[in-house]
């Protein structure tokens, strides 16, 4: 299954614009390129501009990492969740507190990349041990319904989201 090919009933509306920044790949596929594209493109921002916000309440790029890895765990821990139980409900989280306690600025940017590599490498795991069955389970997480496989994209297009970000108010 390919980004493009996920019907809009397997997620909410708000997640159809990070679908949609998905490559007509497979899962696996998209979670590897940006295994190999997001370290590389955080590696690459001046360190001039590692603290930079261009507005006030803004995030950093620093942070802005931590927030992608941060939404990876939480959603790699929803498909989980959606693949092992049945009518599976969760809360959601609140991005602003994680982000309001994350002390990204305080650690270095090659430490955050190797943790980024770390999360990808157990997302990878995660999604490649599931079998089409599997990846077509869902549940409700936030009074919203998502398949497995959708929230696999979501994570895949929420980092190219704020990918895009940072290289239009940023760089």
């Amino acid at each position: 299954m390919k980004s493009p090919q996920i019907p809009s009933n397997e997620y909410a509306p708000y997640f159809k614009r990070y679908i949609d920044l998905v490559s007509n790949v497979s899962l696996v596929e998209a979670l590897r390129n940006g295994e190999q594209a997001i370290p590389a493109f955080y590696a690459s921002i001046p360190d001039s501009k590692l603290h930079f916000k261009y507005a006030e309440g803004k995030w950093t790029p620093k942070e802005v990492l931590l927030h992608i890895i941060d939404t990876e765990r939480v959603f790699c821990y929803r498909a989980l969740y959606f693949a092992r139980a049945e009518n599976a409900s969760l809360e959601g989280f609140d991005e602003n507190v994680f982000g309001a306690n994350c002390k990204a600025n305080t650690r270095s940017i090659d430490d955050l990349i190797e943790e980024y590599k770390t999360v990808r490498a157990a997302t990878i795991s995660l999604f490649s041990s599931f079998n089409e069955t599997t990846l077509l389970k869902g549940g409700k997480s936030n009074s919203n319904y998502s398949t497995v496989r959708s929230l696999g994209f979501i994570v895949c297009g929420h980092e190219i989201h704020h990918q895009n970000i940072i290289n239009e108010r940023y760089l």
